[in-house]
């Protein structure tokens, strides 16, 4: 039951996310035309997209000293990449050690113009993203595991929208 619980934990973290060390909400939204290209800046490290096909543009899809030297702190790359008939919610993170546990997000393609919903069009469409959070350091607790042979500590705290609520305070600016 232990391993199930891991295993539905761990494709949870998969799908999570919005969060990252100050607990800021970044969300990519773009709208769909017969091609688009995406400007997609980051400025810490590299990541990747799940779920978008980039056609003729696979060097953007970020693994470091696999597609690409890895980003360097304080510096800027931005992924260019084209769209090609897809539409919906996706996810990137990166890919340098543990950092895909407090660097990810959500990149939100809308339909083209002019283009229907298969389903009644929603009033409001707001993206639920879930997290964790640790107070520890993620590459410590990675590394931990690893020696012990043990899957990783549980977070301190599950995030939504970034934010873990009132009962974790681990978010508050601490002076």
């Amino acid at each position: 039951m232990g391993s199930l619980v891991f295993l539905f934990a761990s494709s949870l973290l998969l799908m999570v996310a919005a969060t990252t060390v100050s607990a800021a909400i970044v969300e990519h939204s773009f709208n769909v035309m017969d091609s688009t290209l995406i400007h997609f800046p980051l400025e810490s490290q590299a990541g990747s997209r799940h779920g978008i096909h980039q056609m003729l543009s696979a060097w953007a899809d970020g693994p470091d000293m696999i597609t690409q030297c890895p980003i360097r702190p304080g510096n800027k790359y931005t992924y260019k990449f084209k769209i090609i008939k897809q539409e919906g919610t996706f996810w990137w993170h990166s890919h340098t050690s543990t950092l895909r546990a407090t660097l990810y997000g959500a990149i939100i393609i809308r339909p083209r113009a002019g283009s229907s919903y298969p389903f009644p069009k929603p009033y409001r469409e707001v993206p639920i993203l879930l997290g964790e959070w640790w107070n520890g350091n993620v590459v410590d607790m990675a590394n931990q595991a690893l020696a012990h042979g043990t899957g990783p500590n549980i977070s301190d705290a599950y995030t939504i929208n970034g934010w873990p609520g009132d009962l974790y305070p681990c978010s508050q600016n601490r002076k």
